[in-house]
């Protein structure tokens, strides 16, 4: 039987209840338990606060000021339990390498097994100390989240601010695993100098002089993996996997994982990396030759914005449907989407012939239509492993980079001319024609190969049991927590207790609810999170303008032909990758993300301002550059932008129709319509005054974007 309580009392408790969870798993600290459970009294002091502050009686400014004090002994608790477990464990190694270096000296194999063993358990009792700091880390951010929900205070704003930059700051030990890295070299060079004596090599190799040497034992790939999972400093495959914006739950049931094994099959997801590669391919392909196909049907050369924005009209419908029919099934939307996709670019191909700009749009709407990212998100979400889920997220960001860098060099490859019976193919009706056929052997490959998963999906999963890691996270979300120490005396509750329990049980099963409408998914939006999103708006906008208009900026001021267009626009593809190399292995690490967010939007500021023609003539170098900067700027942006909302979005927003991913995406495919708008309402201007036209657009709200980042720059914790 758990007794339960409410509001900010649950918030008070809650760090030292999962402290619990690490006192109960040593079994020696049952007197700090006790200590723990007496916390109750202190709690109802803070749920009178509650009740003071909903009939007004109550100064906001004093319980802002006595929750920081009662939050400030918490933390100050959990650091201190942190640094003397720490002291301790540092004991035990000295006294380890003590035995190491007797071993050493009297060169006796026999006992090597056994202080092996010791350092794996030094090591595992490592790990416990991180998932003791992890589950304190996740219980901090989520007590500042409920508290700004539940009581319309910018808290977090206000604490983060005043703790995170202190020079004495405890918040920082928690967030920041100080001193575990020492700990962490002093295991694994151990084990591997063990290792290498037992293998009687001879030889002595340093993980110091030989980073890339190292000791393949499972404990310390774990202690790796609890390390990255608690410092957010991750490599370049969690990077791109954050990137990808595939929205997770943070503790995963048993049976959900047990499902995730069932669903998985590779082919199948190889099949949506394909999907996702291919589109991204149809996106770009036509971009170069946009405006010549325009001129070819008597439309001006700027319709090219229609032309290509055209598909992502289409797309912002399109996302919607396909996420709400993936809660059914998946190979049925990939099958429409690949015959839809067939069906618009053989309309594409065939304006030409037809001399019919209308086809030509139809053609492209078509192709939007059949946009089936919103899938291949979620099925990566809901079908893979948590343990391949990053992989198979850096794997969607990789198709999706390599997509768009291929879909103009295939566009320079087909400079050819020539009929078939009564169809023409050049260089503006062969990509079209080439991604017909593209389609139609994937929808072959897909019909033959694709498994539907049969295993009941994240929306209508009801977990049957509860992990008290699960607790602590149900309970910050809706206000309750239950305690983790049984006591004989909780059969003698009263009745608003058990009252209180039948709502736990209700806000335990509504956590596991998806989002079932859009303004249900933009109440559980937070500033931050608004503001995020706006971002994402932003740098889609940016990169957008940039690409759509390349081929009509570029023939005006420099007379390129179609293939220099083409190279230009493969070689600012190609640049994706490494970005996010340099960004996901060193700059994440060097810098706080929020830090890298706002110096990423002012270099796209910069960027667009470089790219304003204002002095004559107008040269290459100058639009190169300017469009280099704009453009490796906001990806960037994207990859540190989505990595933070990842961490900031409700966990609702993980499963169901109106999930994370889905917003994202709405979010970007509206800033490429409202760019590709912008694009074909300034050619009325004329093609000398599009640039500047396009340009001043997006400056405005690039600039709206650093003022909001500011505003809610302490938030983005």
């Amino acid at each position: 039987e758990f007794r339960l309580q409410s509001g900010t009392a649950a918030i008070h408790s809650l760090c030292m209840r999962i402290l619990l969870i690490l006192f109960l798993g040593d079994g020696c600290l049952w007197k700090e338990a006790e200590r723990v459970t007496n916390s109750r009294m202190a709690g109802k002091k803070v749920k009178r606060y509650t009740e003071q502050i909903e009939v007004g009686t109550q100064n906001h400014h004093f319980v802002l000021k006595d929750f920081s004090r009662l939050l400030d002994c918490q933390i100050e608790k959990i650091v201190l339990f942190l640094l003397e477990k720490q002291g301790l464990l540092a004991t035990r190694l000295s006294n380890l390498g003590e035995q190491h270096h007797a071993l050493i000296q009297q060169s006796d194999g026999s006992r090597i097994s056994e202080l092996q063993e010791a350092y794996r358990a030094a090591g595992q009792e490592l790990l416990r100390l991180l998932f003791f700091v992890e589950m304190n880390a996740i219980g901090v951010r989520k007590i500042l989240k409920k508290f700004d929900k539940r009581f319309g205070y910018k808290f977090t704003d206000y604490y983060v601010k005043t703790r995170a930059n202190h020079p004495y700051s405890q918040l920082r030990q928690v967030f920041k695993h100080v001193g575990f890295g020492a700990v962490v070299g002093a295991i694994s060079h151990n084990l591997a100098d063990l290792q290498d004596l037992q293998n009687n090599k001879g030889n002595y190799i340093s993980i110091y002089d030989q980073p890339a040497f190292s000791h393949p034992d499972p404990v310390i790939d774990s202690i790796k993996s609890a390390v990255d999972r608690l410092s957010n400093s991750t490599n370049f495959l969690h990077f791109l996997g954050r990137h990808a914006f595939i929205m997770e739950e943070e503790l995963p049931t048993p049976s959900e994982d047990e499902c995730l094994e069932q669903r998985y099959h590779f082919m199948s997801l190889l099949l949506n990396l394909a999907n996702t590669f291919l589109y991204m391919v149809n996106t770009y392909i036509i971009v170069p030759t946009a405006d010549d196909y325009s001129l070819s049907l008597g439309a001006a050369a700027t319709v090219c914005g229609v032309v290509i924005g055209s598909m992502a009209v289409a797309q912002v419908f399109s996302s919607v449907y396909f996420s709400a029919w993936s809660n059914r099934s998946y190979l049925r939307p990939l099958v429409f989407s690949s015959i839809v996709l067939f069906l618009g670019n053989t309309l594409y191909a065939l304006a030409y012939d037809l001399n019919s700009i209308s086809v030509l749009l139809i053609g492209r709407l078509f192709c939007g239509l059949g946009s089936a990212r919103a899938i291949n998100r979620r099925y990566i979400s809901d079908c893979v492993p948590l343990k391949l889920r990053m992989q198979a997220s850096a794997g969607f960001v990789s198709a999706s980079a390599l997509g768009m860098a291929c879909g103009p060099a295939l566009a320079c490859l087909l400079q050819t001319k020539f009929k078939i019976y009564k169809l023409t193919f050049n260089e503006e009706t062969l990509p079209g024609w080439l991604m017909a056929l593209a389609w139609l052997v994937y929808l072959l490959w897909l019909w033959i190969s694709f498994r539907e998963p049969h295993c009941e999906t994240k929306e209508n999963l009801v977990p049957n049991e509860v992990t008290a890691g699960q607790l602590a996270n149900v309970a910050v979300e809706n206000g309750y927590t239950q305690p983790l120490l049984m006591k004989i005396e909780a059969k003698q509750q009263d009745e608003d207790e058990d009252q209180e329990r039948d709502d736990a049980e209700e806000a335990s099963q509504e956590i596991h609810k998806p989002v079932t409408s859009i303004v249900v998914a933009y109440r559980l939006l937070t500033p931050s999170v608004k503001v995020q999103l706006f971002v994402y708006f932003m740098l889609k906008y940016a990169m957008e303008i940039v690409l759509a208009e390349s081929s009509v900026i570029t023939g005006y001021y420099f007379i390129w032909p179609i293939s220099r267009v083409a190279i230009f626009l493969a070689c600012l593809g190609l640049t994706v990758l490494p970005v996010n190399v340099i960004v996901g292995k060193y700059m994440t690490n060097i810098f706080e993300e929020r830090q890298v967010l706002l110096a990423s939007e002012i270099m796209v500021c910069i960027g667009i301002l470089l790219s304003f023609h204002i002095f004559n003539p107008y040269s290459v170098p100058q639009y190169v550059g300017s469009a280099l900067i704009t453009f490796v700027s906001a990806e960037v942006l994207e990859g540190v932008n989505l990595s933070l909302l990842s961490r900031c979005m409700s966990s609702r927003l993980s499963r169901g129709t109106y999930n994370g991913g889905l917003l994202s995406t709405e979010a970007g495919t509206l800033a490429r319509v409202v760019a590709d708008g912008t694009i074909t309402l300034s050619g009325y201007l004329g093609e000398s005054k599009l640039l500047n036209s396009t340009l001043l657009p997006a400056l405005l709200i690039c600039v709206s974007s650093i003022i909001a980042t500011c505003c809610t720059y302490n938030s983005l914790y």
